[in-house]
């Protein structure tokens, strides 16, 4: 019985042992399920309120990415208007950022294509996932951020790969020569023409009515019968070329068959010819040269207005018989395939018999074809009035070598040549100033003693007009104030010949 008790007992014992073990194991759990639920809570606060204190292992990308945002420096791209030394883009930047700061920013030089890049940062945000347990900076500066997605949204376009940039060709224009500073023009008694009288050719060259060599030198107008061109022609504007430049002559351009011109209707023809007829006025109160040219241009040959060629220079020839300042210009350029032989020489001879019916002895300048280019076509076949020049037209940036070497051919023949009309441009009269080949004409011609004349004496805007635009022609002052870069060029060549033209 003792025993039976004693096992029972044990029994007993056994079993209260038993249901204290699962009384422990149900608490456990309970407290497990509650300490759970309470770090879920905890979780789920995390996600919807950003905090550095948030970051644990297994949190996801959302939550790194808002942590870090929290800590990192913005990333600030370079202006647009400096590039970034590095040649990174802008995306570029953004992912190297959290670089930059321990590498110097020693990234990526290449700016890459936009796809390029795109995969770049796809890669990076993978292998951000992948390790995102590991390291969650990592993580932050992937393609999926938020800062780094905003910033791709505003990204200027990558530049054009830069490359080095090409020498120039080189120049086959001869730099300018530096200018010798001409010495002050001797003053000089009396006017040009009281000083050298009637002019008339011998040999090549334009003598005085002392048999002396003399050159002329001036500047020509632009068309007349446009705008305010003809202002140049007052007394005091003349005054000052005479004076300041040193100009013994001027030259009247009237156009012809151009707008207003003076075979363009018979008003157009009364008003150009009141022109000339002032200008020439004011020219002769002031002991000046004047040119009346018959201004063909468009006409090409000239014997397309030869009547009426004949019966303008007659009218002059008759006013002017007993001046001995005045020369007639009888076609200014000549060309559209013209020829001396077939159209020019044939109206010269003509226009010439008509003058010299009235005045003997005026100095006549006959055009050439080309736009009086080619003088070379005349030898042996000049005029047989003794008194008749031969023009030459040139333009400095399109007329070189080869037109001086035949100047000095036709020059050595005994050909008497007066340049009528030149620029220091392109033949065009806008564009091509050149300096150095102005430079080169003028010391050819200053040692041939050949007269020459500037185009233009105009304010018109384009590179051959040697006043600016707006100067009031009609009152030009002496100095370089008003001139453009043409003028002050001519202006300082016609000083330093002042001796030849003296």
């Amino acid at each position: 019985m003792k025993k039976l008790s004693v096992r029972i007992l044990a029994i007993m014992a056994a079993a209260a042992m038993l249901l204290a073990g699962c009384s422990e194991d149900t608490s456990s759990e309970s407290n497990s399920s509650t300490a759970s639920s309470s770090q879920s809570q905890s979780e789920s606060e995390s996600s919807s309120k950003p905090d550095s204190s948030s970051q644990t292992e297994g949190s996801d990308d959302t939550d790194d990415t808002s942590s870090d945002s929290q800590n990192e420096p913005d990333v600030i791209p370079w202006d647009y208007d400096v590039p970034d030394p590095n040649g990174n883009t802008s995306e570029q930047s953004s992912s190297q950022s959290d670089d930059s700061s321990s590498q110097g920013n020693d990234g990526d030089s290449s700016s890459g294509s936009g796809s390029d890049s795109e995969s770049k940062a796809e890669t990076t945000t993978a292998v951000s996932s992948t390790d995102n347990t590991q390291n969650t900076t990592t993580a932050s500066t992937g393609s999926n951020a938020p800062g780094t997605t905003a910033q791709a949204t505003t990204q200027k376009p990558s530049p054009a790969p830069q490359t080095k940039p090409q020498s120039p060709a080189p120049s086959t224009k001869k730099p300018s020569p530096a200018p010798t500073p001409a010495p002050t023009p001797a003053a000089v008694s009396g006017t040009p023409v009281s000083r050298h009288g009637a002019l008339k050719v011998s040999g090549n060259h334009i003598v005085d009515s002392h048999g002396k060599v003399f050159m002329l030198q001036g500047m020509s107008t632009h068309g007349i019968m446009w705008e305010s061109f003809s202002d140049i022609l007052s007394y005091n504007s003349l005054k000052v070329l005479r004076d300041d430049w040193k100009c013994n002559a001027v030259r009247i351009a009237m156009y012809t068959e151009e707008w207003g011109g003076y075979t363009t209707g018979s008003g157009y023809a009364s008003q150009a010819k009141q022109k000339v007829i002032n200008g020439v006025a004011q020219a002769t109160k002031l002991g000046m040269y004047v040119i009346i040219d018959w201004h063909i241009l468009n006409d090409g040959n000239p014997r397309k207005h030869q009547n009426e060629a004949i019966a303008f220079f007659k009218e002059m020839a008759a006013r002017y018989k007993n001046y001995n300042n005045v020369i007639y210009e009888l076609c200014n350029e000549p060309n559209g395939g013209v020829s001396w032989s077939s159209d020019i020489r044939p109206y010269c001879q003509a226009v010439v018999n008509a003058i010299r019916s009235i005045d003997k002895n005026k100095l006549v300048i006959c055009g050439t074809g080309t736009w009086s280019q080619d003088i070379d076509q005349v030898l042996g076949s000049r005029l047989s009035d003794a008194n008749c020049l031969y023009t030459l037209h040139f333009y400095a940036n399109t007329h070189t070598d080869w037109l001086r070497d035949r100047l000095k051919r036709c020059y050595n023949s005994g050909l008497p040549v007066l340049v009528t009309e030149f620029g220091t441009c392109d033949a065009s009269g806008n564009g091509g100033f050149n300096e150095y080949q102005t430079r080169q004409w003028y010391n050819l011609l200053a040692s041939l003693k050949v007269g020459w004349f500037n185009w233009s004496a105009a304010n018109k805007a384009e590179t051959a007009s040697a006043f600016r635009p707006g100067t009031n022609l009609a009152n030009i002052s002496a100095g370089e104030s008003q001139l453009t870069e043409s003028g002050k060029l001519i202006r300082s060549l016609f000083r330093a010949n002042a001796s030849n033209a003296a």
